[in-house]
């Protein structure tokens, strides 16, 4: 669910599959892009599939999903100045339903001359349930995101929940490659419960 409209939202959302990749570092260096650059060859692999003859059982015509990541920090580095070398994060595309654990293997073989092999390890496919939710679409920088943050925390408490966690989400709707800061387009998702 990609809602792209300013006004916060809560839903619940089903069990979805994933590629993913985790790592920890600050997201403006090399390795965090290079472990991006992992995921797209795979998804796009089975996105192909039927182009080169290949036919997956329950396999329909789809655009690749956009690039999400759940974001954290280790205890204890939560209070006072972001420091982005400590962040830790799992990055991830969704994948189509019929997409299944040998389905990718099948594309980590079609895509593995295209992605460096110590990375090719660490993908996985994981199913992956955030149930309820509150988010927000952020516009502008992502340096700019506590002022989203900030409307969507009064959002879910005047709507009577609370965060599960620190942790959030984020999906990229705009490929933050190529757009410029104040026109990229982020949602930002948080999981949530009913205030006890």
């Amino acid at each position: 669910m990609y809602p792209l409209k300013k006004t916060p939202t809560i839903t619940t959302l089903p069990p979805q599959n994933f590629i993913t990749i985790t790592g920890q570092g600050n997201p403006n260096g090399p390795e965090f892009a290079a472990k991006i650059q992992a995921l797209y060859p795979v998804s796009y692999a089975i996105r192909m599939a039927p182009k080169k003859g290949i036919a997956f059982p329950g396999a329909f015509d789809y655009t690749v999903y956009p690039l999400e990541g759940f974001w954290t920090l280790p205890v204890g580095h939560w209070k006072g100045p972001l420091d982005k070398d400590f962040l830790q994060y799992k990055i991830m595309i969704k994948q189509p339903s019929f997409v299944t654990p040998e389905i990718f293997e099948q594309a980590l073989e079609l895509a593995h001359e295209k992605v460096d092999p110590q990375l090719l390890t660490q993908l996985k496919f994981e199913t992956i349930d955030e149930g309820l939710v509150a988010m927000i679409l952020h516009t502008g920088a992502f340096d700019d995101e506590p002022v989203s943050f900030a409307k969507l925390a009064d959002f879910i408490e005047t709507s009577g929940y609370q965060r599960t966690s620190m942790d959030h989400k984020e999906i990229y709707i705009s490929d933050f490659r190529k757009v410029a800061e104040a026109k990229r387009k982020t949602i930002l998702r948080v999981g949530i419960e009913k205030k006890k």
